[in-house]
């Protein structure tokens, strides 16, 4: 049975659609629909059901996916890492953003490295970004702010990430107690606002779940680096919402002051994400094991 027909099918499979498995390898989609079509009479059998969007796998589909899927994985990281000349080294491709990543996922796999995994990294801010590249093959393991639908790719939660709304003290010094205990947005946005980018995407999380509004400020200031917005904010540019673990030790040393503290704080969650499948390829298995069981203590 040719390998390429195999590939072809479980990118379909694990895609649900010959349009996007065509995009992900690269190929038009009739070529996509032939080298199916070409399987299909191989093994004597249908091996999808076309629907109106997309295409759901038939049992035998189902059942040969299963069972090619994790060897056609072993092959491409084979092919993608090459044999170590026999060291026993494997390598681990993660993506994420950039500072999580940096500052929980890779320190948490650092045990591993130890026992011979190397690891290569890439940081992106945008989940979408970061998904399309896993379910490509650029990455064996992602770390992403969304859940992703589908077979194609199988997401396990991580971990709820804690948004505090902060500021250098002499702005929190300048709002009254009777502000903050009031929860005023209106006047909250008096202040100049720091954040990752023009759109406001922590800000409006946060306005959204503690004020049931879209906050009106514009920021004052652009970083598209977590750890630049929460330091410019530190330095006294103006309020920001940072993930409490990034602004911890800022809020000990009294750098930054939470400005509120609402019975409900918003949260985001992560999700570990791997394609379907590759759970049963040892260095992957291990990164997911190893994180999950880190996460239980951030």
């Amino acid at each position: 049975m040719d390998l390429a027909l195999l590939r072809t099918f479980v990118t379909v499979h694990r895609a649900g659609s010959f349009t996007r498995a065509a995009a992900l390898l690269g190929l038009s989609q009739p070529a996509v629909t032939s080298q199916i079509r070409t399987l299909e009479r191989q093994l004597g059998r249908p091996l999808f059901l076309r629907r109106a969007r997309g295409v759901t796998p038939t049992t035998i589909g189902d059942e040969l996916a299963h069972r090619a899927a994790p060897h056609l994985d072993a092959l491409v990281e084979i092919a993608e890492t090459g044999l170590d000349e026999g060291s026993g080294v494997r390598t681990l491709h993660i993506a994420g953003p950039p500072e999580f990543t940096a500052l929980r996922a890779l320190p948490a796999l650092t045990p591993l490295v130890g026992q011979g995994l190397a690891v290569r990294a890439s940081f992106l801010d945008d989940t979408e970004e970061v998904l399309d590249g896993l379910a490509a093959g650029h990455h064996n393991l992602a770390i992403a702010t969304t859940r992703p639908r589908g077979g194609l790719l199988a997401p396990t939660p991580l971990c709820d990430e804690e948004h505090v709304l902060v500021a250098a003290p002499r702005w929190a010094d300048r709002l009254s107690p009777e502000v903050l205990l009031s929860k005023d947005a209106v006047l909250l946005e008096q202040l100049p606002v720091v954040e990752v980018h023009e759109s406001l995407p922590f800000v409006s999380r946060y306005w959204a779940s503690v004020f049931e509004t879209r906050p009106a400020a514009a920021a004052t200031v652009i970083a598209p680096d977590l750890r630049a917005v929460r330091d410019s904010a530190a330095s006294g540019a103006g309020l920001a919402v940072l993930p409490r673990y990034l602004c911890e030790e800022a809020l000990r040393q009294g750098h930054l002051v939470a400005l509120l503290d609402p019975p409900v704080p918003p949260l985001r969650t992560y999700f570990l994400v791997v394609r379907t499948g590759t759970l049963a390829l040892s260095p992957i298995a291990r990164a997911h094991e190893e994180l999950l069981r880190a996460a239980g203590n951030w």
